[in-house]
């Protein structure tokens, strides 16, 4: 898959050069890009509505009527795998990048070097792209984040993945679905797979979510849960139980 970046820029001369810089970098590294430019801050987030699978973004912080802070921040709601590097001639804003764990901050004009130093990070960084799913239900495609999946339960015909806002009923085996999700999610009942990020604790005959839902913890799944849930937390695969 190509690296996707955003520019996030009002100056379209000042867009056009970190975009060259960028594929001159692609170039270099034998490296397939895909750049968009955005003019404001609203531009890019009516994009990313659609599609929020950016790996870096390189943003202005002096725009319009939302700029490039905020809209980092509001970024960060919901997404905190993509790289955000501040791209701008005002130092004021520095110790703000911090708050919204900013890979970089680069002083306009931007150094060629500087620039390929920060693109070599942003393409090393392990899990740069968010895990989705894609589901047909009544008809329709929709695109789902896999860490927005609480947990699914099977039923005879369909599998119903859920969310905090919606459930989404569909026909595909669980075996499948378990494939496409990946790590971080675990079985926890022939019935049921389990995003650990939720989970909140465990007894010895069911795992209680955040918010008090709770699922069947089957004999025979206990100890793999157990094993799973304290390696995700803390690294360590030790039995806690």
């Amino acid at each position: 898959m190509p690296f996707c970046a955003a520019i996030v820029e009002d100056s379209a001369a000042d867009a056009e050069y970190v975009e060259n810089i960028l594929r001159r970098w692609a170039d270099a590294r034998d490296c397939a890009v895909s750049v968009e430019r955005f003019p404001s801050a609203e531009s890019f987030l009516f994009r990313y509505a659609e599609d929020k699978a950016w790996d870096i973004l390189l943003l202005d912080i002096e725009m319009g009527a939302m700029d490039g802070v905020s809209l980092a921040k509001q970024i960060r709601k919901d997404n905190d795998t993509v790289q955000i590097v501040f791209v701008t001639g005002y130092p004021d804003h520095m110790a703000q990048g911090y708050d919204v764990a900013a890979l970089h901050y680069l002083m306009k004009p931007v150094r060629e070097g500087q620039l390929f130093a920060v693109l070599d990070r942003a393409a090393g960084a392990p899990q740069r792209r968010e895990r989705f799913l894609l589901l047909t239900v009544e008809g329709e495609t929709v695109r789902l984040a896999a860490r927005a999946v609480l947990y699914a339960e099977s039923f005879s015909h369909t599998v119903e993945l859920v969310t905090e806002k919606e459930t989404y009923p569909v026909k595909l085996p669980m075996g499948e679905l378990e494939r496409q999700l990946g790590e971080g999610f675990v079985r926890c009942h022939r019935s049921y797979l389990v995003n650990l990020a939720y989970i909140s604790r465990l007894s010895k005959t069911e795992v209680i979510l955040d918010g008090g839902k709770r699922l069947p913890l089957s004999r025979g799944a206990a100890r793999q849960v157990h094993r799973a849930f304290v390696q995700y937390y803390t690294g360590d695969s030790h039995e806690a139980f």
